[in-house]
């Protein structure tokens, strides 16, 4: 059986004014996705106005701090919105490994649910995957201090990861299919309705490119995902939010982050590589992840060459034919003959 702590009463860290509640419930609301990536851009020259000053976060807050929590509410409000991803009694399993991304989507999570327009519930799950030297202390104390429903789910898939792992291959695949089969299956065994992981923007993006230059494919992380038996629904509501502004969030907040000890420890994994890739042209092109991400919300299969997506063989060009008395066909004849 698994660990559990389920209180009458869910803690949440926010202070909101009536007037911020109010507009977090319009984000709700269906908009355009231009009009979001622009106020996206007009938020991040705002914070960036405001760097001297240090980021604070707790019981007195500094002004960057406050900017960025409320950037990231709204590109979540915004995820959550554009892709209806969360609804009317939905029951909620975040998936928290105990790093800086499901952290800060369960802190985000829980704000939100305080001034949603719809009801649903939140609850922490943790896979405790028996890795070597893993702080199984440390998600408890933190979920329990914070009032947060949670379980944790014991399974020895280390052991699986490695022995199935060929040698000098890296473990991604095997680790995250047994992770998303016993994370799917407990999802249904306590009722929840939806799976959310902490998968991020730049995340997206980096799978993209992996599938480009790997993968002989065009594809990504979708922001919502149906499991192929259609018994999970999986939710990404991250998939607005830049990676280096969880970095700045997770620190501000303190959250005790664990190191992933099993992937780190492998080098030279291509995922890094393209990390590294997009952290370099955000240096030297700091719109450029902006227009890749929204060219992922941009494709025109009509301009691709995949012949499932688009009907090419039954491409027939308009015949139109001209009138006898068009001068400029009369003058075409003439030039011809002439």
């Amino acid at each position: 059986m698994p660990t559990s702590f389920n209180p009458t009463e869910t803690a949440l860290t926010t202070g909101d004014s009536g007037q911020e509640q109010e507009q977090a419930v319009q984000w709700f609301q269906p908009a355009p996705v231009r009009a979001e990536q622009e106020e996206v851009e007009d938020d991040t020259e705002d914070e960036s106005a405001a760097e001297p000053e240090a980021m604070r976060a707790g019981d007195n807050p500094s002004r960057p701090f406050i900017r960025l929590h409320k950037k990231l509410r709204k590109q979540v409000s915004h995820a959550i919105r554009d892709f209806s991803m969360i609804e009317e009694g939905d029951k909620v399993m975040v998936c928290i490994s105990g790093g800086k991304d499901s952290f800060t989507l369960l802190d985000i999570l829980l704000d939100l649910q305080k001034i949603a327009p719809v009801n649903f519930d939140v609850v922490a799950v943790n896979l405790d995957q028996k890795q070597p030297g893993f702080p199984e202390h440390v998600l408890p104390e933190y979920l329990s201090s914070r009032n947060i429903p949670y379980y944790i789910l014991e399974k020895d898939t280390f052991s699986i990861v490695k022995r199935l792992t060929p040698e000098g291959k890296t473990y991604c695949a095997v680790c995250s299919r047994l992770r998303r089969g016993s994370l799917y299956g407990f999802a249904e065994e306590i009722g929840a309705t939806k799976v959310a992981l902490g998968h991020h923007r730049d995340d997206m993006m980096a799978t993209f490119f992996l599938n480009l230059f790997h993968g002989g494919s065009i594809k990504s992380m979708p922001p919502k995902l149906l499991s192929d038996d259609g018994r999970n629904m999986l939710i990404r509501p991250l998939a607005y939010v830049a990676e280096k502004d969880i970095i700045k969030y997770a620190r501000a907040r303190q959250f005790p982050i664990i190191p992933c000890n099993l992937c780190g420890s492998q080098e030279n994994l291509q995922r890094a590589q393209i990390n590294d890739m997009l952290r370099d042209w955000d240096k030297q092109y700091p719109k450029r992840l902006a227009s890749i991400f929204s060219a992922l919300q941009n494709v025109a299969p009509s301009q691709l060459a995949d012949r499932e997506l688009f009907n090419f063989e039954g491409l027939q060009r308009k015949a139109t034919e001209p009138k006898e008395d068009d001068p400029a066909r009369l003058d075409v004849l003439n030039l011809t003959l002439g």
